[in-house]
């Protein structure tokens, strides 16, 4: 090859270089690169619910306030027994290592969701079971109004309360979704039929009533029309890592894209500006 040519050539794998061509390979390291990971995003929020004093002491005040509402409810005198309604997930039952391996194996809900319930291993959240105890020596009815399966979850789920001392675990008072059901509603009204609700307690709002299918405004405004209900009737407790609050944040389309998703998450979010 003489001089010319071998300068050519250097000229030509410069220029190639430069305009960066790449390998397959390089291409789809670079494509992934720009995947947006959801689930690395819920990283915070499991470290936070299963590490921080506060997540715990949350749990704590609120079943402490429960009691004392409860004692202050049975003093009064009510045309029908008395009674407390309860989600379980993230309420009595703490499902936080399930949310953790989702993290892990970058995938998302329902990725293996059966097969935690299944396993029959999630943990009881604090202050519940002592809580639960004592208004079952109370003589209240205790019902568990859950979004489970009634199809297929409800025997392992009965088996894990069981196992954790829960009272009143049974098929009378473990009411999980039907298939085709929407909400708590019918099974709220199932309990009220021959029982007074007096206390109220979950996660999510949906757990109450008139919280459904609401957008982001419209559940913090009821919120406030309500406030006086919570901390009297409403036990609510901090569940960061899911629920309705980021179901709203996509208007309830849990199809889109997690590209889509992530860029509601930001557009969600108020920004303080300021002169750059």
């Amino acid at each position: 090859m003489n001089r010319m040519m071998k300068a050519s050539a250097v000229v030509a794998l410069s220029i190639f270089s430069l305009v960066g061509c790449q390998t397959p390979t390089q291409d789809v390291k670079q494509e992934k690169a720009k995947e947006v990971a959801l689930s690395e995003q819920q990283v915070m929020a499991d470290v936070w619910f299963q590490t921080a004093g506060e997540s715990k002491a949350l749990y704590y005040q609120g079943y402490n306030i429960g009691k004392m509402k409860l004692d202050e409810a049975l003093k009064k005198k009510t045309q029908k027994k008395p009674a407390i309604v309860l989600d379980l997930d993230e309420t009595v039952l703490d499902n936080s290592p399930y949310q953790a391996m989702t993290v892990k194996e970058g995938k998302g809900y329902p990725y293996k969701w059966d097969d935690w319930i299944q396993a029959a291993k999630a943990e009881a959240l604090p202050g519940a079971v002592p809580f639960l105890q004592y208004a079952n020596e109370k003589g209240v009815s205790i019902y568990y109004i859950s979004n489970r399966k009634q199809k297929n979850q409800l025997e392992a789920t009965i088996k894990n309360m069981k196992n954790l001392g829960i009272p009143q675990a049974d098929t009378d008072h473990v009411l999980l979704q039907s298939e085709n059901e929407k909400g708590k509603d019918e099974r709220r009204k199932k309990v009220t039929a021959d029982r007074e609700i007096v206390l109220f307690f979950g996660d999510n709002l949906s757990d109450f009533q008139a919280f459904d299918q609401k957008n982001v405004k419209d559940r913090n405004q009821a919120v406030d029309k309500v406030r006086s209900s919570f901390g009297d009737k409403f036990i609510v407790f901090p569940n960061p890592m899911y629920g309705d609050w980021e179901s709203a944040v996509y208007q309830y389309d849990l199809k889109k894209s997690d590209a889509d998703k992530d860029k509601a998450r930001k557009d969600a979010l108020r920004i303080f500006e300021y002169n750059k």
